[in-house]
C-alpha cells in the first residue's frame, strides 16, 4: 500500500511561498499542496502596473521589487522556467543634492576625491568587520563609523545611502549591524557589487532588471495549478489547532468587487469567490511564508514562547511608493542631467574616458545606456541628513522602455520618464515632500510594510529561526528570516520544502552554496548533497 501523501498549507503566496509550493509540487505522489493567500494578487511585493503605452513607451511597470544582481540564481532560476528572462543592465546611481552633496558611479565628484581618503579606510576597517564578525559584527553601522572616527559627510552622504538604497533597509540603516555592511562587499552569496578602494563603488557595475511580474506570477501559478497545487486566494485564515498531532485551519473566502478582479494577475482564481464561504481543513504540515508581525498574528495564542521572542523581535514601519510622472519635481531633489560644477578634475585617463561617457550624447545600447542617465537616486533632509527619500527613474532602469528604441536611439523625452519616489517610515513624514508632487502627474500610490533590518533583528530574529522551524508541524519562510532581498525569500521557501521531504534542485554550484549555508542557518540543518 504506498505511503499516504502529506497535507501542506502554505499561507502566504509572495516569492517565499510560491518556491515552497513549487518544490513540494515536484513531488506529486508525496504531497497534496494548498496555497492560501489573504491578497487579491500572487507575489506579494512583487507586482506589476499596467501603462500607457502611447504615453509612457511600455505597457507595464514593476512596482515593487525591480531587479537585484548576478546572485539571485534561485530567482532567475524560477524565471528561465516559464520563458522569461532577467536583462542585464549597467546601474548608474545619482545620490544627493548639490556640488557639495552629489556623487555618483559613473564620472568623479568632489565630494568622491574629498572622501577618498576615508574610503580607502573603510576598505581595512571592512576586513577588520570581517575578522571579528561574531563581536563587531553586530554593531549598528553609526556606531562602527563613530568608532572609527568617520566624518559625518562620508557617513551621511556616501555610506548610509548606498546601504539603505540596495538592501532596502531606508531610515533604519544607522540602525543596521556592521557585518551586513561587511557582507554587501565581501560575502560571495550576497555582495551585490565588489568594494572599490577609489570610488566606494564601482563604475557602472553590472545588474539586472526583472521581467514583467504580474505575467511571470500569473503563468507560475497556472503552472503549479496543473500540477495539482491549490490556491485559496483572497481569503482569510486562522489557526484553530496546532500541536504534534495536527494542524486544523479554518478558512474564510472573501467577496471581491469587479475592480479587484480587474486589477488581479489570477482574475480566473477569483472566479469562485462570489460568495463568502467558511470551512475548516486539516493537514499534516504547515508553512507560514507571512512577514514576521504578521505570522505572530496568525499563530495568535498557539503561539510558543520561543515563536514570541523570534518574531517579535522583527521591526516594520511604513513606507510608501509613489509612481509618477513628474520631471520637474524629480529634478528638483535629485540630479538627474550631468553638470560641470557636479565633475571633478579629469587627473587620469580613467577620469576622462569616465567623464567622456557621462557627458556623450544620450544612446540606448543593449545594457542600458550611453550617457549619464542614473536609475537608483537618494536625498538627504537638510534638517536631517542621516534621513533620505529614494527615488528610481524607472524609464531608465527597467528593459521594457527601451525594447521599442534601437541601439544608438536616444531616450525618451523626460517629461514621458516614470519615476518612483519613496518615502520611509509615516512618523516622519513632516520631512516629505510628497505634497510636491503633482497629483495629475500621479499613476500610483502604493503604502507597503517594510522590515527594519536593525542590529537587534540578528541578535535575535536571524540566530532564533533556527529554534522554532519544524517545531509542532510549521516550518518558517519569508526573506525576514535574513535579509530583505526576492533571492532570500525563494531560498527560504524551497529550504522549508527540503525539510517536509522535497528533493533540492542543485542546478548551479554557486546557488547550492548559497542553499546550503542558509539551510544551515536558518533550519540547522546540513545539506546532505553538499560536500562542505
Amino acid at each position: 500500500m504506498p505511503d499516504k501523501k502529506k497535507r501542506v498549507a502554505v499561507i502566504g503566496a509572495g516569492a517565499a511561498g510560491m518556491s515552497c509550493a513549487a518544490t513540494l509540487a515536484a513531488h506529486p505522489d508525496k504531497f497534496d499542496v494548498t496555497v492560501f493567500e489573504t491578497a487579491q494578487h500572487i507575489g506579494g511585493q512583487a507586482t506589476s502596473i499596467d501603462l500607457d503605452t502611447h504615453k509612457y513607451g511600455a505597457s507595464w511597470l514593476n512596482d515593487g521589487v525591480q531587479g537585484g544582481s548576478g546572485i539571485f540564481r534561485h530567482t532567475f532560476n524560477f524565471f528561465r522556467r516559464y520563458g522569461y528572462s532577467p536583462q542585464e543592465v549597467k546601474l548608474q546611481v545619482s545620490f544627493g543634492k548639490g556640488m557639495d552633496n552629489f556623487w555618483t558611479n559613473v564620472f568623479p565628484s568632489p565630494l568622491v576625491d574629498k572622501c577618498s581618503a576615508e574610503i580607502k579606510k573603510l576598505g581595512k576597517v571592512l576586513k577588520w568587520v570581517k575578522y571579528t564578525l561574531p563581536i563587531t559584527g553586530i554593531l549598528p553601522v553609526s556606531v562602527l563609523l563613530k568608532l572609527c572616527r568617520f566624518s559625518t559627510d562620508f557617513s551621511n552622504k556616501m555610506v548610509l545611502p548606498l546601504l539603505a538604497l540596495f538592501l532596502g533597509t531606508g531610515n533604519q540603516t544607522p540602525n543596521v549591524p556592521a557585518g551586513l555592511l561587511e557582507r554587501l562587499f565581501d560575502d560571495p552569496n550576497m555582495s551585490l557589487w565588489e568594494y572599490d578602494p577609489d570610488t566606494l563603488l564601482p563604475n557602472l557595475p553590472a545588474m539586472h532588471t526583472f521581467p514583467n511580474l504580474g505575467a511571470f506570477y500569473r503563468d507560475w501559478t497556472e503552472d503549479l495549478r496543473s500540477k495539482g497545487v491549490t490556491f485559496r486566494i483572497h481569503c482569510e485564515v486562522e489557526i484553530v489547532q496546532r500541536d504534534k498531532k495536527k494542524v486544523v485551519l479554518r478558512t474564510k473566502r472573501n467577496k471581491i468587487d469587479e475592480h479587484e478582479r480587474e486589477q488581479s494577475n489570477v482574475t480566473e482564481l477569483l472566479s469562485d469567490t462570489n460568495s463568502e464561504e467558511v470551512m475548516e481543513e486539516e493537514f499534516d504540515e504547515l508553512v507560514l511564508c507571512t512577514q514576521a508581525e504578521d505570522t505572530l498574528k496568525l499563530l495568535g495564542r498557539h503561539a510558543t514562547w520561543r515563536e514570541k521572542w523570534v518574531l517579535g523581535g522583527a521591526r516594520y514601519y511604513n513606507d510608501i511608493t509613489v509612481t509618477h510622472s513628474d520631471a520637474k519635481y524629480f529634478q528638483s531633489i535629485f540630479e538627474s542631467h550631468y553638470r560641470d560644477e557636479l565633475c571633478a578634475e579629469p587627473t587620469s585617463k580613467e577620469r576622462k574616458d569616465q567623464i567622456s561617457f557621462a557627458t556623450s550624447k544620450p544612446q540606448r545600447r543593449e545594457d542600458g545606456w550611453i550617457g549619464f542617465q542614473p536609475m537608483y537616486y537618494t536625498h538627504a533632509y537638510p534638517t536631517h541628513p542621516d534621513r533620505i527619500e529614494m527615488g528610481f527613474d524607472c524609464t531608465n532602469y527597467q528593459y521594457q522602455f527601451r525594447e521599442s528604441l534601437e541601439d544608438g536611439s536616444s531616450p525618451l523625452e523626460h517629461d514621458r520618464h516614470v519615476f518612483q519616489t519613496i518615502f520611509l517610515n509615516d512618523a516622519e513624514k513632516h520631512l516629505w515632500t510628497i505634497d510636491d508632487i503633482k497629483d495629475d502627474k500621479v499613476i500610483e500610490r502604493k503604502w507597503w510594510r517594510q522590515l527594519g533590518h536593525r542590529w537587534q533583528h540578528y541578535l535575535r530574529v536571524v540566530p532564533g529561526v533556527m529554534f522554532i522551524n519544524g517545531k509542532n508541524h510549521t516550518l518558517f519562510g519569508g526573506s525576514w528570516t535574513l535579509v530583505n532581498m526576492h533571492e532570500v525569500a525563494c531560498v527560504s521557501g524551497i529550504a522549508a520544502a527540503y525539510r517536509l521531504g522535497a528533493t533540492y534542485d542543485a542546478f548551479d554550484e554557486f546557488a547550492t552554496d548559497f542553499f546550503s549555508k542558509y539551510l544551515l542557518l536558518a533550519h540547522g540543518v546540513r545539506y546532505k548533497g553538499s560536500k562542505k
